[in-house]
């Protein structure tokens, strides 16, 4: 017994060192078990349509609340944070048409795949035959839930994660392992009385402290709708084209954030100096160049197109 738990302290300070050496901010662990907690709420937000036309989050729903079935006989739940701040905005002129800070780099799906891809070969190499899923932002698991089970910080009013160190500028990765390990604990919610995000939000979406209507949220108008922007939001974009920052820009917790270390997350050079009048004249050659293997891709040329002349137009 004794000899067992040596083990399994050994191997979970081995899995947080691969994290450190892979340039992870921070690795918390839980155990791979059913998400009793989140389970009617997510019910209910469903139920609500609070996902607008995000028909995906309907399906899967028992994968999304329960890691073994997504990898049998799983024990844990290594969760990940990997910073994107940048070191300065890019859009600070008053009509700059603005994209989410996340978005400024490559896309940080192909970046992190890779990282966790090495972080399994040094499991295998180290600890021996581990069997496992990695996942980052591509398939039913609630990433947030388990970042917050894991101790890595507390789900924020505007339904964000936030960590005291390094604010809520980052991306969640995971690993869903079948190797048995020591689970962190939760930290507690530092929200306190604050309702910056609430007040600051332009549409509405955040609607009531830790409730999201995704489907009135910049980000869903801007990525995830498909068809035609409704004008009943018109003139409260805030010259936001692809994704939104509002409610993280404002958090104070966000004084905390660090400029990133990862090469890959640098803007294209092009980007540093464009300005409304070069969004407007964006040509399908140079959206392809600026942005070959950006986030942007998601909305394709028309998309980024429909979100330029929405934004310009209704502010009009």
């Amino acid at each position: 017994m004794l000899e067992n738990l040596h083990l399994i302290a050994k191997n979970t300070q081995l899995i947080k060192s691969f994290a450190q050496e892979l340039g992870f901010s921070f690795c918390g662990i839980s155990e791979a078990t059913f998400l009793e907690e989140e389970a009617p709420l997510l019910e209910k937000w469903l139920q609500q349509n609070l996902h607008g036309k995000m028909s995906y989050m309907e399906n899967h729903f028992d994968k999304r609340l329960d890691p073994r079935l997504l990898v049998p006989d799983a024990k844990s739940v290594v969760s990940l944070l990997y910073n994107y701040f940048p070191e300065k905005e890019l859009f600070l002129q008053e009509d700059d048409l603005k994209i989410s800070k996340y978005a400024y780099g490559k896309d940080y799906h192909f970046v992190i795949k890779e990282k966790l891809q090495t972080f399994m070969e040094k499991i295998h190499e180290e600890i021996g035959e581990v069997g496992g899923r990695v996942f980052v932002d591509s398939a039913p698991v609630m990433d947030k839930a388990w970042a917050k089970r894991s101790g890595l910080g507390w789900i924020g009013k505007h339904t964000n994660l936030i960590n005291r160190q390094i604010g809520s500028f980052f991306f969640i990765a995971e690993l869903i392992i079948d190797l048995p390990l020591q689970a962190d604990h939760p930290t507690k919610d530092y929200c306190g009385t604050c309702t910056r995000c609430i007040d600051a939000c332009p549409t509405d979406a955040l609607f009531s402290p830790y409730q999201i209507d995704g489907s009135k949220c910049i980000s869903y108008f801007t990525i995830e709708l498909k068809e035609a922007i409704p004008t009943s939001v018109a003139g409260q974009f805030e010259n936001w084209i692809f994704g939104c920052d509002i409610c993280q820009d404002v958090c104070p917790w966000n004084r905390f954030a660090k400029p990133h270390q990862e090469p890959q997350f640098q803007p294209h050079p092009h980007l540093e100096n464009f300005r409304k009048q070069d969004w407007q004249e964006l040509t399908e050659e140079v959206f392809n160049e600026l942005f070959k293997k950006s986030a942007i891709k998601r909305t394709k040329f028309a998309g980024l197109q429909r979100n330029i002349s929405f934004s310009v137009n209704s502010n009009q």
